[in-house]
């Protein structure tokens, strides 16, 4: 029971500032799998343009 509690203190207290959904889509997908903006787009069936918004 003690630790509930404690992880409940640890997860309410420490709040982290917002990451960009453009963020995590340049450093996670696009730079781990070594793939364009422009390749990936075309891979989801999207414009490049939409893509691109969402990076910057």
């Amino acid at each position: 029971m003690e630790s509930r509690a404690r992880w409940r203190l640890l997860t309410t207290t420490a709040k982290l500032p917002p990451v960009h959904p453009g963020e995590i889509l340049m450093e996670d997908c696009l730079w781990e799998m070594d793939i364009t903006q422009h390749k990936l787009a075309v891979s989801i069936g999207v414009l490049p343009r939409r893509i691109n918004e969402i990076v910057h």
